[in-house]
């Protein structure tokens, strides 16, 4: 019997043969395409999901979610995927040799920092896991760089865009990056801190972390500002800024995400450093108004 005469299914081979003509056939056309997913979603990834985040990793911290929805690691690892998309998509295209080396080596750095950080207590002073951020190896979430990573590439490509012609000096790109990373852990670690995220063994001088903290935070900026600085070639890095409107979205989610976190917890000094780094994107014309009435279109 024949089913193309009759209106039956398509051959199987047909079928497949239209799926990989649909596939993005090179590296530039998966590019093209994942830049088109990311801009027609704009909304959904830079705003609706750190609120929606916030909101549910509060209610975990407060109880008001059952057991397998509280903290769930995968719901937690998928969310914070979701928002690091617009850096990944906005970023890759320069990626090549050298970038995914560097790349490594910082990787690479992290594990063993916080690694030595779980079993010695240096350089952050001695913290403990106090919630599942996903599968653990040697006390080290494996999704760790996902969650560091990102927090120095944002911040790099912040100082480029605030700091003009001065970025082009490297000592200047070094310092002001490396300050900002650190600036950003003043939002991030009190907030984590409540959720608990981790916890400090001897507890800390600012909303329960240490200030050895923050030194060890110096110490992982200015190398990973580094391994940035030779991944990646700042001018290339800032012309691709120009061109890629959503390539600081992530930043916007961290802002949303961890100002929200610590103004409920009532630590308002994060807060404003949070609304601090908004007034920075603002400035740096990154803070699309129309992400947050998008939802009305």
């Amino acid at each position: 019997m024949d089913d193309s005469a009759g209106g039956g299914s398509p051959e199987p081979a047909r079928s497949w043969a239209e799926l990989r003509a649909a596939l993005p056939a090179n590296r530039g056309e998966l590019e093209a395409t994942l830049e088109g997913v990311v801009t027609e979603n704009r909304f959904t990834i830079a705003v609706l999901f750190p609120l929606v985040g916030a909101v549910s990793l509060v209610a975990s911290a407060e109880g008001f979610l059952p057991g397998p929805l509280a903290f769930n690691p995968w719901f937690l690892l998928v969310g914070v995927a979701v928002m690091r998309a617009p850096l990944v998509v906005g970023v890759l295209p320069l990626v090549d040799r050298r970038a995914l080396s560097w790349i490594g080596l910082l990787t690479a750095y992290t594990y063993a920092i916080e690694y030595v950080g779980v079993r010695t207590g240096w350089p952050y002073g001695f913290f403990e896991y106090g919630v599942s951020l996903g599968p653990m190896l040697g006390g080290v979430p494996v999704a760790l760089p996902l969650f560091f990573l990102p927090i120095v590439a944002n911040a790099y490509l912040l100082c480029l865009l605030l700091l003009g012609a001065h970025a082009a000096r490297a000592l200047v790109r070094l310092a002001v990056v490396a300050a900002v990373v650190v600036t950003m852990d003043v939002v991030l670690d009190p907030g984590a801190v409540d959720l608990g995220f981790w916890w400090y063994a001897a507890g800390g001088e600012f909303h329960g972390v240490p200030l050895s903290n923050y030194a060890g935070w110096v110490l992982s900026a200015s190398i990973a500002t580094v391994a940035f600085d030779r991944a990646f070639d700042h001018a290339t890095l800032t012309q691709r800024l120009e061109t890629c409107a959503f390539l600081l979205d992530d930043m916007v989610s961290f802002v949303l995400l961890w100002g929200g976190i610590n103004l409920w917890f009532g630590n308002y000094v994060p807060a404003l450093v949070a609304v601090a780094f908004g007034v920075g994107l603002v400035r740096a014309d990154r803070f699309d108004a129309a992400l947050l009435t998008d939802w009305r279109r």
